[in-house]
């Protein structure tokens, strides 16, 4: 079976912070409920995406990468499985305050690591927390979780559309109420909540939390700014964060432009602007609606996006070294 652009199913998440915006801001036909998360492109066991479109559709996206993991993925990831996992976040309340593990950690409290990036969609006023304040020690932060009192010790950044921040493993976090987010990840789902606001999970209890494991993840050290710098590489496209596990360049298309999957990594392409085409090998079209996410087989070769007007693309990719 021959390989193209595909689109998946979205994996929708319920979790008690969670809106009923998202299917009306990404034009998206679904149920009335609670839309937390949408993952959008992933093969973790908790979510797995299933082929939306074409000669694949209905079938488990780690099953495409058994009959074609390289030609998918391209050279430079390492392994047969999708490294990454690309969700949707949106917040009708705040997140808990947690931390993830990193790759130097995570076999030590059997957990993923989990570094990631979050770019703003949203349009209102938001923000989120991301770090402690400059000189917070670990008896610090256990003093203020004894208090209830985290917050004051969490590094407010506010959230405006087209920013974005990194969030490596290990730094203490939060997203707020508000925040409509494109998350670039790891394969992981390992969270290790600190403090959840004196929120009740579903059942009507306390969700848990994983103070000792997060204690032995945080990193106390950790003082970077974490708002990405964007860095221009041509006139239409610039490069809004490149770390160890992923790229995420954004493109502003107004017609089309011209991309290349070399061969070295797949793209995997999101627009809440506006749906776009893709065209490729020789007249082939495929139509992507606004806000879906597609992922571009990293052997495709020369392809064209055409938006549906002006529009900024996020295109994800691996870093190639």
């Amino acid at each position: 079976m021959r390989l193209y652009p595909l689109t998946f199913k979205p994996v929708y998440k319920d979790y008690p912070w969670g809106n009923t915006r998202l299917p009306e801001l990404l034009g998206r036909s679904a149920p009335e409920g609670i839309y937390a998360e949408s993952w959008e492109v992933s093969t973790h066991r908790d979510g797995e995406s299933f082929v939306a479109n074409g000669e694949w559709a209905g079938r488990a996206f780690s099953d495409v990468l058994k009959v074609c993991s390289k030609e998918l993925l391209g050279s430079a990831v390492e392994g047969d499985d999708f490294p990454l996992l690309i969700k949707i976040i949106d917040a009708a309340h705040p997140l808990s305050v947690q931390v993830h593990p990193n790759n130097g950690n995570a076999a030590e409290v059997q957990g993923e690591p989990k570094t990631e990036m979050w770019y703003f969609l949203h349009e209102e006023p938001a923000k989120i927390y991301c770090g402690l304040e400059p000189g917070t020690t670990r008896e610090d932060f256990e003093s203020a979780i004894e208090r209830a009192d985290v917050e004051s010790i969490l590094r407010t950044v506010p959230a405006h559309r087209g920013e974005a921040v990194f969030v490596p493993g290990g730094r203490v976090h939060a997203i707020d109420a508000g925040c409509l987010i494109l998350e670039i990840q790891q394969n992981s789902n390992t969270t290790y909540r600190v403090y959840d606001w004196g929120r009740m999970g579903h059942d009507g209890k306390p969700r848990e939390l994983h103070i000792d494991k997060a204690l032995r993840v945080i990193d106390f050290e950790d003082a970077a700014d974490p708002i990405c710098e964007p860095v221009p590489r041509t006139e239409r496209i610039s490069n809004v964060c490149t770390s160890d596990y992923f790229v995420l360049d954004e493109l502003r298309v107004d017609g089309s432009l011209e991309l290349v999957a070399d061969g070295s990594s797949f793209h995997a392409l999101f627009s809440a602007d506006a749906g776009f085409e893709i065209a490729y090998g020789g007249g082939y079209v495929e139509s992507v609606a606004r806000g879906s996410s597609v992922l571009i087989p990293a052997c495709l070769g020369a392809y064209r996006v055409k938006p549906a007007g002006a529009a900024c693309l996020l295109k994800t990719s691996v870093p190639v070294k």
